[in-house]
Order: structure tokens, then sequence, then C-alpha cells
């Protein structure tokens, strides 16, 4: 029986395996961890989160919310085990990073139909015989990435990406810090910490001053948009934050009644809020640095870090010039590429292309033509932004509704999204019905 490879066990990587072992092939799963590590995991637990423990938001009606009920009527794994370890987030997803890659790590080594193997692999196959399925991820080592380049005869594209503070609960000071999410009324799910604008001032004015930890190659440093270091927005105007991640609208201090002049938000880590995430703070700044300028943050004055932010390298293919639409490398059918290596940027988009190509790959190891979902759907519109983009312009992308087929009929701006959702989930159960795509049993 035709076994499928998986290199790489991430959330694309463990997704993947779950759709192929559960359509009844087996799947031999590779992890260089514990023996390996890359510079932003530190668990041996299979699905590690390394940023946020976001999943963004979940109204149906947005672009993220759509794609994650796309998974969940696909079967996802990666949705399953959300579901069955969040944390309040008001109306995000979010989850206990703990529980959630325990749950994960539980479902990949336990399924009979999967073995996993703790070891790097360096080496893809030129041609290969049976589906692989490469999944290793914006940290890709050096000699996977260069094995990757012989075959495409592409080089890589990198740019960098920041990870955000963890703060320990118990050491804010809850006489300045309240609780509320941003314009519902009652306690919310989040803690804010509120600044004046004397205050704010302060805080910009020793973040542009901070120190910063060098990095190697940084002449051709490349930012994604939406995970943009703290310091790199602040440089961009001295109120470029307060309409950012410090926005404050809609945050009345319950104390006062009134909006702060602008506010650090902090999201819960795990189910006891015994940790919190600083919301938005991605940062490049050192440890010293993060510790004395993040103590200038009133209610964070004493606040003690259970992890600092820090800076690590993402790595990912041209796809529009090496892949094709069922997620194959053009050159080398049979060869997948998943995750964020495809191109796609965010956890969620990260495990749709795991997915897809855990289908594609079931599909050719019975004999049936892969497949490329609807492009009114969430994941054709990832499949057409990794594919159809002009080659010299392309950057990762989080999904969004800028990346769908114009809407042929005109609807109020507050409907559309709305309206797109009942749109793609229609063509989606329209197109698991034909090509008979049966989620995989949870």
């Amino acid at each position: 029986m035709t076994t499928v490879t998986v290199i790489g066990g991430g959330l694309a990587g463990c997704e993947a395996a779950w759709q192929v072992a559960n359509r009844g092939f087996p799947v031999t799963l590779y992890d260089m961890k514990p023996h390996t590590f890359s510079p932003a995991h530190h668990s041996e637990l299979l699905g590690e989160l390394v940023c946020s423990n976001s999943f963004r938001s979940d109204d149906i009606g947005s672009a993220v919310g759509l794609l994650k009920e796309e998974m969940r009527l696909l079967g996802s794994l990666i949705i399953h085990a959300a579901r069955a370890t969040t944390v309040p987030a008001g109306k995000a997803l979010a989850v206990d990073r703990n529980r959630f890659a325990e749950k994960i790590t539980e479902h990949i080594t336990n399924h009979p139909a999967i073995t996993v193997h703790r070891r790097e692999i360096k080496e893809l196959p030129q041609r290969p015989v049976d589906p692989c399925i490469l999944a290793t991820g914006p940290l890709t080592s050096d000699a996977m990435v260069q094995s990757l380049s012989g075959i495409t005869g592409e080089q890589r594209l990198a740019f960098y990406d920041a990870i955000a503070p963890i703060v320990e609960q118990d050491s804010l000071d809850m006489d300045i810090v309240y609780q509320k999410s941003r314009y519902d009324d009652g306690p919310g799910d989040y803690l804010n910490c509120p600044m004046n604008k004397e205050q704010y001032h302060a805080f910009i004015d020793a973040l542009l001053h901070g120190e910063y930890v060098p990095l190697k190659d940084f002449e051709n440093v490349k930012y994604f948009e939406g995970c943009l270091p703290i310091e790199v927005m602040c440089a961009r105007g001295e109120d470029t934050l307060r309409f950012g991640p410090m926005k404050p609208v809609g945050l009345a201090d319950p104390r006062s009644g009134r909006d702060p002049y602008a506010v650090i938000q902090l999201r819960k880590e795990n189910t006891a809020a015994t940790h919190y995430n600083m919301v938005g703070f991605q940062t490049k700044l050192t440890y010293a640095e993060q510790k004395r300028i993040f103590r200038v943050i009133p209610g964070m004055e004493g606040v003690q870090f259970s992890r600092y932010g820090s800076i690590h390298r993402n790595t990912f293919i041209c796809a529009p010039a090496i892949l094709d639409s069922t997620l194959q490398l053009k050159n080398a059918p049979g060869l997948f590429i998943a995750g964020q290596l495809s191109g796609v940027e965010g956890y969620i988009e990260s495990s749709a292309m795991g997915l897809l190509a855990g289908i594609n790959s079931a599909r050719l190891a019975t004999d049936l033509s892969a497949v490329i979902p609807p492009p009114g759907t969430a994941h054709g519109a990832l499949i057409n932004h990794l594919t159809t983009t002009e080659a010299k312009r392309f950057q990762p992308s989080n999904v969004n509704f800028g990346l769908f087929p114009p809407l042929k009929t005109k609807i109020p701006k507050k409907f559309r999204g709305q309206f797109r959702a009942e749109q793609a989930l229609k063509e989606l159960r329209s197109w698991v019905e034909s090509y008979a795509i049966s989620p995989p049993a949870m």
C-alpha cells in the first residue's frame, strides 16, 4: 500500500498526516525534535505554537473565521484541538498553548496509521514514488532549503517575524490594570494597561532609543506587515501605535468611564489565566531592554516575564513560480509544499494548506486526480493568491476578502462578510459532494 511521507510536525504537517491517515493510507511523519530545535521552538510536543496563542477572529463573517468553518467541515484536526483547549479571548479563538500541543501530539502519536520518527530530514526525494509533503515551516533548515532549491531552481525568500512577550498575571498591579474587551459591556476577557498622554510619549521615547538585537544578513530584511515589531511601528510616527496595537477606542476605564490616551492589552495564555500575552507587542528589543522599557507601562512596573519577545527568520518559496494549484511542485509531481513554507501567513492558513495537501496526497495514493477548492471559498482564495500573484511581487499573506473574486451582487458593506461566508460554504459543500471528499472521522 502507498505510504505518504510528511516532513515536519508543526500545524501543517500534523493536519496533513491526519487527513491522509483518516482516508485509509499509512503515513510516516518526521519531526526533528527533540534531537534538534529551531531557534524559536522549545517543546518536544508536536503542533507547538511559537508566536501568539490566538487563532484570530472567530466571526464567520470574517475571512479567517470563514476559513476555520471550512476547515471544520473538512474534518480539521487543528480546529478540533483548538476548540477543545480554548481560553477566553473575546471574539477571537485563543488556546492554552501547552494543552493544545498535547492534544495534537496525542491524536497523531496514537493514530494506528501514523508512524512518527523523531529525526531530521535534510534532503528531499528528487522524484518521489509515493506522495511526499514538505511542511517544515518558516524556520526550515539551510540544508532542506538547499535541497528544495536544487529541485526547483529557485532561491529562497525570507523575511523576519517577531514574537510578543508573555507576562505573569500575579506580577501585574491590578489597582491600575482593568479587565475589558473592546466595545463589550462587562469585564471582558482582556486585561488593559491604560496610559495618559505624558506616559504614552515617555514610553514611545524609550522604544525609539532602546537597544535592539543585531541581525545577520540585515541588508535584505523584509517584515510581514501583519506582524511588525513594536519599535518598527513606533518609528513610523508618534501616533502610529495609538492607531494600532495601543488603540484605546472602546476600552473605557470602568473607574473613570473615559477612554485612556493609549492602552496595552494583555490576552490570556492559558486556561488558568496565570500568564498573559502582550497583544501586538512583537519586538526585537534585547531582553534587558524589554524588562526596562516594558516596566514603564502603568500596571507593569514590577512585571515578571515568562517569555521575552524575540525575532526569527521566516522562509517561504516563491509559490507562483514553482507551485501548481494542488500544492505540488510543477517540476516534481507528488512533492507537495504545505504550511507557511508555501507562502501563506498565520496558524490557520498554514494548517489549511496542510489540510489540502493531505487531501490531495490521499487522492494520488488512490489514483484519483488532485482537486482544487472553489475560488469563492477561503481555501480557494489562498490557493489563488499562491498561484496567480505576479511572482516578482509575491509576499506571504493572511486570508482576507481581498483575495476573493469580486462580488457580482451589490451588497451593503456591513453584510458583505456574512454574504461571502454563506456563498463560500455553499460552494464548499457542493465541492465536497462532487468529489466525494468526505471529512475524516475525529
